[in-house]
């Protein structure tokens, strides 16, 4: 019997599946079974087609889609077990893994925890894809993995990302990436979000849940141990403290080496304390969400928390990029379409904040975005910023920010004064 393209990558999938183990995961199953029954429907109908798998450059061969008769939203399906075929067939860092803390970039030490990172590190969470509740629309893994070897190559060397992202997608992308890396980056994962119904986010801090993530994240990064685990979100509340004894844990079994916490409040920090030192946070902090600057990033100074920020660039906002007719045409399945900050009365505000970072960046021979970012880097409790990439090209602009110390002058203007 002759197997046109996608039916063959069909079984060539599930004996990847089946080999690795990863056929147990309820999710991948269904998703496998949809697939499958999709490309039946197509060869009833005497429908034929093909794939085409085209090297990535460096360390990954990639970019497999389905035959014609396959809805595109399946295409995350067969991108991700392309991913897992070659994750798998990678020797795995054992022992003790060299990282690589030294860099032609300008670094500093984050909080107490002896990791020297450089001011911006990779956020991972675009490159999850869409099809889930905070997904950013779709995403290309060669253009992420390609993105990741870029920021690299510049001397980043720290990435963030979170189980969440993508639900696993995330994490594959950035285990690929990694693979055969030796020194490689500092890893930065995340813990508390779940996988609900419709692929909606759903929230546990209980200590099995975190425990079983772990592991998970674990395999999926393919590293022996994850430089920094965090709570998401300190949602729910009353659980927060069994949710940090169960990160103290891990750290005390030498799955982790540092723990930190993300979104919490003063009072929430003050709680965890308790049980364990909370070495870092990551907050929102940004020239369009500044909320952490009453309580919060002055409480870590003084406590001597590391803090590294997210969405220093307000999402995309800020980066000068982002018009009005460019966020009409989102994607319906990124979640930017549905936030204030995007939508009237705010957009105008913010739209006017780009033109002045514009004139800053004309001044200063950069981006508006590095302006941003160097702008939250001002803050003396900060001491790196997430940003998220999703193409090569869009990674050299943005690690100027690095180097980049803004004066008096540019402050002002970006004040409009």
């Amino acid at each position: 019997m002759r197997l046109h393209g996608t039916s063959a990558l069909l079984v060539i999938s599930w004996f990847a599946l089946a080999v690795t183990g990863l056929a147990q995961e309820p999710t991948l199953r269904e998703q496998f079974q949809a697939a499958a029954a999709t490309c039946q429907q197509a060869a009833d109908d005497g429908v034929g087609g093909g794939s085409d798998v085209g090297p990535r450059q460096k360390r990954v061969d990639q970019g497999a889609g389905p035959d014609t008769a396959a809805p595109s939203h399946h295409r995350w399906y067969f991108e991700t077990v392309l991913i897992v075929l070659y994750y798998e067939s990678q020797p795995r860092l054992t022992g003790q893994e060299r990282l690589m803390p030294t860099t032609q970039l300008k670094t500093t030490e984050l909080g107490a925890t002896g990791l020297e990172i450089t001011r911006i590190g990779f956020g991972a969470w675009a490159i999850g894809g869409g099809g889930w509740e905070f997904g950013w629309g779709p995403q290309e893994d060669a253009e992420s993995l390609a993105a990741i070897d870029r920021a690299l190559e510049l001397g980043v060397n720290w990435i963030d990302t979170a189980a969440a992202y993508g639900f696993g997608h995330s994490e594959r992308v950035v285990g690929a990436a990694l693979s055969g890396l030796d020194p490689r980056p500092y890893v930065f994962t995340k813990a508390s979000l779940l996988e609900g119904p419709g692929r909606r986010v759903i929230h546990s801090l209980k200590r099995d849940s975190i425990l079983r993530e772990a592991h998970a994240s674990l395999d999926r990064l393919g590293v022996d141990a994850i430089d920094l685990y965090q709570i998401h979100w300190p949602v729910p509340d009353e659980d927060i403290e069994e949710g940090w004894a169960a990160l103290a844990e891990l750290k005390e079994q030498g799955l982790v080496r540092h723990i930190g916490v993300s979104n919490f409040d003063v009072a929430q920090l003050r709680r965890i304390q308790a049980i364990a030192p909370v070495e870092t946070l990551q907050p929102q902090y940004s020239l369009v969400e500044r909320a952490a600057e009453d309580e919060i990033l002055p409480f870590c100074e003084r406590e001597g928390i590391g803090v590294i920020v997210y969405s220093p660039m307000g999402s995309g906002l800020l980066t000068g990029g982002m018009t009005r007719e460019r966020i009409a045409g989102l994607p319906d399945d990124d979640w930017r379409r549905h936030d204030a900050r995007f939508t009237e009365p705010q957009l105008s505000r913010h739209l006017a904040l780009v033109e002045r970072l514009e004139a800053v960046a004309e001044r200063r021979d950069t981006t508006p975005g590095a302006v941003a970012v160097a702008w939250a880097l001002l803050h003396p409790a900060v001491d790196g910023a997430i940003v998220g990439f999703r193409r090569p090209d869009q990674v050299d602009p943005i690690v100027a920010a690095a180097g980049l110390e803004l004066d008096a002058l540019d402050i002002a203007m970006i004040r409009g004064a």
